[in-house]
């Protein structure tokens, strides 16, 4: 095998043959996106000498607040089989060389893996341990899109269902917006900011990443109004047959007509018609499925209230591995941890 790093035509044409599809956090856009705000990108990859490419690698490195020594982070990757031991060793291998080239004290890996006792033995092996910090929600509520729109709907629970329906009753009216929306989105983040306690991203940040995903109409930018007035807005992204809701924000006013839930249920209809079989609600809280039963109607701390919300569209909760790290300069990695863990 050899490695290279490659153009973002080629990574995008390797990317697109997959199946299924490789997480969004592994396509160009996003690491091009993530470079306008202090991350550097390389992208890898294990090509046969007859020119076949068997695996990929995006790399995305950061300087921390810690001298000059920076993170590696392979963010959903590397893209290959897993269960290929020779690719694997050599894809990760060929990571924490150029990590280690690159002035990297700690390779920082979230595989795009279910959490199975296998899977962790695996990284283990591998050389890596269970990180103290997550980038990406271990955690999710994956929908699914197969079959008709009342048979989707027929999977959420009652009370979404209702809402839903209560919604159109109620004359909030849905459309896909364009870049010319974004102020109106970046107001909804703040509101919602404000109201509920999240942190929220700058107005440059959610253009950026719309932006950059527009142009291969990856991306829709989802309103819900009532005359007009915007009053809840989600921003949703898909690769191949995979759908991912990012971003999301509401307004004060005019709550009793659930426009979010419109927003979601539009955004949902966006990406069955663009081929989407799954639609990943994307974070909820680090809990087990039994513990989020039990807790989710009392708790309102972090995730817990985004958690009642999304549960109600059904789906299944669906948890990777998560994130691990492989410290190459012990001294840094215990600075690291500890900075993170206080």
């Amino acid at each position: 095998m050899s490695s290279e790093n490659l153009t973002t035509e080629e990574w995008n044409a390797f990317i697109q043959s997959q199946t299924p599809a490789p997480n969004l956090l592994q396509t160009s856009q996003w690491g091009d996106f993530k470079s306008q705000f202090g991350w550097d990108t390389m992208r890898l990859v294990a090509r046969r000498k007859d020119g076949t490419i068997d695996g990929a690698s995006q790399l995305l490195f950061k300087s921390l607040p810690m001298g000059v020594s920076r993170m590696a982070y392979i963010p959903k990757g590397p893209v290959m089989d897993w269960h290929n031991a020779n690719l694997r060793d050599y894809l990760l291998s060929l990571s924490t060389e150029f990590a280690l080239s690159r002035n990297s004290f700690l390779l920082k890996i979230e595989p795009d893996l279910p959490d199975t006792p296998e899977n962790r033995a695996m990284l283990t092996e591998l050389g890596f341990q269970p990180s103290p910090q997550t980038i990406q929600p271990p955690n999710t509520v994956e929908i699914d899109l197969s079959g008709t729109e009342d048979e989707i709907l027929g999977r959420m629970k009652q009370k979404t269902r209702y809402n839903i329906r209560l919604s159109a009753r109620k004359d909030i009216t849905t459309r896909i917006g364009t870049a010319d929306d974004l102020a109106a989105f970046q107001a909804l983040n703040e509101l919602t900011s404000e109201r509920d306690g999240f942190g929220v991203h700058s107005a440059k940040y959610y253009a950026s990443v719309y932006n950059s995903f527009v142009t291969t109409d990856q991306v829709a930018l989802i309103f819900a109004e009532y005359e007009q007035q915007p009053l809840a807005a989600v921003m949703v992204f898909r690769q191949g047959e995979r759908a991912w809701y990012l971003y999301g924000a509401s307004s004060n006013a005019e709550r009793n007509r659930m426009p979010a839930y419109a927003a979601q249920w539009a955004a949902m209809q966006w990406a069955k018609e663009q081929g989407c079989t799954r639609y990943d609600m994307v974070g909820i809280p680090d809990a087990t499925e039994e513990q989020l039963e039990a807790e989710f109607q009392t708790r309102k701390d972090g995730l817990w209230p985004v958690y009642r919300f999304k549960r109600g569209f059904g789906g299944d909760i669906v948890r990777s591995v998560g994130a691990w790290d492989k410290p190459l300069s012990k001294f840094l990695y215990r600075l690291y941890v500890r900075r993170v863990t206080r």
